[in-house]
């Protein structure tokens, strides 16, 4: 994880996620000095706390501008709905997926459904000894489903 977080620089939070990082050591998640915080939220608070930026609006038009600064790679730590909406504005160009041998039986999905096809590329696979595989994926361009 330390080789990850050291390749980003930026981390998109859904409210939800967001409240729940901080309520978990945020620090250790992409909030401490050295990350851009941007919090995405239909109802901001009137007042920010450190260290993040809560956004409102336009996916696309945030993602564009985003693009044009310069930094590291951007993690989407969640929600469900956040990263949808990133996926339909066509906003995500790479996955890392963290495969965990552990049948739950339910949970909160990677993202919100809905019907859209997203093509992906395998970039790279890698076991660990504890039996988790991460998976890379290039994101390819998305095309709806009828």
């Amino acid at each position: 994880m330390n080789a990850f977080l050291r390749s980003i620089d930026t981390v998109l939070w859904g409210r939800k996620t967001y409240e729940i990082g901080l309520k978990f050591g945020g620090a250790n998640l992409g909030l401490g000095p050295g990350f851009r915080n941007y919090v995405f939220s239909r109802k901001p608070p009137k007042k920010a706390p450190a260290g993040a930026t809560f956004v409102r609006g336009s996916i696309r038009a945030f993602a564009r501008r985003l693009r044009r600064e310069p930094g590291k790679d951007v993690w989407i730590m969640g929600g469900a709905s956040l990263i949808a909406s990133f996926l339909d504005a066509g906003q995500i160009d790479a996955f890392s997926i963290f495969v965990i041998p552990v049948f739950i039986g339910s949970g909160i999905p990677l993202a919100a459904p809905r019907r859209r096809l997203l093509p992906l590329k395998l970039r790279a696979a890698r076991p660990f000894p504890d039996g988790v595989v991460k998976l890379d994926y290039d994101v390819r361009p998305p095309r709806a489903v009828r």
